[in-house]
Formats: structure tokens, sequence, C-alpha cells
């Protein structure tokens, strides 16, 4: 089977189910395992060369509606009249459900159930080792600084918090993803700042930047120890390396 993955996501639940060596083409920001950049661009996710996705001949396309705007490559991908999977995940259960969904695609099964009940195994393990505390930590999820952009109540992150012993500061907002402001957060009085800007790697997100933000000045979240710039690849992709970002937060609570 030739496989073609339009987002990072996909082309790490394809790679966790042992399907490196029939993936023919991934999206510009692909970049694990690393050896995925050696295969054919097909672009930016949000504007993937569809000529090319038709001259690489898969017999399956993966995309995913995890990416913000891919609604319209989807519409792209219709039109090609090739087979196609749409993963869109929200909560944690539904990631697990779009590997199994991948499995079942490209006859993998069986590793997709492994691998989903070694993620459950390890979320468990971790779950159990977290110290109980009679008050959640409320953690402040920046997804993006201009315009701010936090995880919602409908949104793996929001799970993630809970299953380290946390509370995303914005559990209550029905969405995904909900668009704010400094002051607001402010408000909302988190424990920490978690800055996973998506897209952008840890050494271009400056921390001076953040704490220095006017609506921040004097609360104890913006004390540098308190802020944390992590690994977007372990927090904003919906794949199995959100093990690795469990364990790292757990770590660092």
């Amino acid at each position: 089977m030739r496989i073609v993955s339009l987002c990072p996501s996909n082309t790490e639940i394809l790679v966790c189910l042992g399907l490196m060596n029939q993936i023919v083409g991934v999206d510009h920001y692909s970049d694990w395992p690393k050896t995925v950049k050696n295969l054919p661009d097909l672009g930016p996710d949000l504007h993937i060369n569809m000529e090319k996705v038709v001259q690489l001949q898969p017999d399956l396309i993966v995309a995913s509606k995890s990416v913000p705007g891919m609604e319209k490559v989807v519409e792209q991908v219709r039109e090609l009249n090739i087979p196609y999977l749409v993963l869109e995940p929200y909560h944690l259960e539904d990631i697990f459900d779009n590997i199994i969904e991948v499995g079942i695609a490209t006859e993998r099964l069986r590793k997709a159930k492994q691998v989903v009940d070694e993620m459950k195994a390890k979320i468990e393990w971790i779950s159990e080792r977290v110290p109980k505390l009679e008050r959640a930590i409320k953690l402040y999820w920046e997804w993006w600084p201009k315009p701010v952009i936090s995880p919602g109540e409908k949104n793996w992150l929001t799970d993630v918090s809970e299953i380290v012993g946390a509370k995303n500061i914005f559990a209550a907002y029905p969405h995904p993803n909900i668009q704010t402001d400094w002051e607001r957060v402010a408000q909302e009085s988190p424990d920490y700042v978690l800055a996973v800007w998506t897209g952008i790697p840890i050494k271009q997100v400056n921390i001076d930047r953040i704490i220095s933000r006017p609506a921040w000045q004097g609360k104890r979240f913006v004390e540098r120890d308190r802020v944390h710039i992590l690994e977007e690849a372990w927090f904003c992709r919906p794949s199995p390396r959100l093990i690795t970002g469990i364990e790292h937060l757990a770590h660092i609570l």
C-alpha cells in the first residue's frame, strides 16, 4: 500500500504502526522520525500540492481535522477520487479510536490495538504515581500568543492535564479551543504557564517576552520557574508521542 500523510500526527501514527516503508509522501512539517524528511515534501499541511499527491499514485491519503483550517484541504482530497481517511480527534479517547481506524484501513489492526493498549497502560502507570493533591494544579496552555489561543474542554490537553493531577483553566469552555487574551488568563490565576506554540521550535520561543507581559506583572504564575516552554511535538500532535509529553509534564509538576 502506498500511503500519503498530510500532517505530522498522521505520519507518527503510521510510523508507530510499522508502516514507514509504505509512506510515499508527507506534509512539510512531518519531522519524526528524522528519516521522513527523505520522503517527497508535499508542502505545508494547509497548502498541500495536490498535483504532487496525484503523481505519487497513493492507495490511501490520511488527512486530519486536528489542524485548524484543514477542511479546505479535505475538500480537495475528496475531489481526487483516491481512497482517503480523515481523522478528527478531540479527546484522548478519540486519538485511541483514530489509531484503530488507521490500523483497520492499513491492515494493521493487531498492531494498532497493541499501540493503544501500551498507551493506556503507560497513562495508568503515570497516573498512579502522581501525588494526590487537595487542589488540582491550574494550568494555562498557550497554543498561540497573538491572538491568544488556548485549548478548551473538547481537547486532549484537558485530558492530559487531568492525568497528571492538574486542570486546564479553560476546561469549562465547551469547544476545542478558545481565543482569549492575557487579561483573562490573569483573572483565571493559573499555577503554571505552559507554552506549546504550534509548529514553533522551543528555541524560537522567548521566555522573557512571556514573563514581561504587562497584564501579568506581579502575578505568581509568571515567575520564571513557573513558565515552561515545552516541545510542541509532544503536546500539539494527537499521536502516540503524547505519552512522552504526559510523562515529561508529570516530572515538571
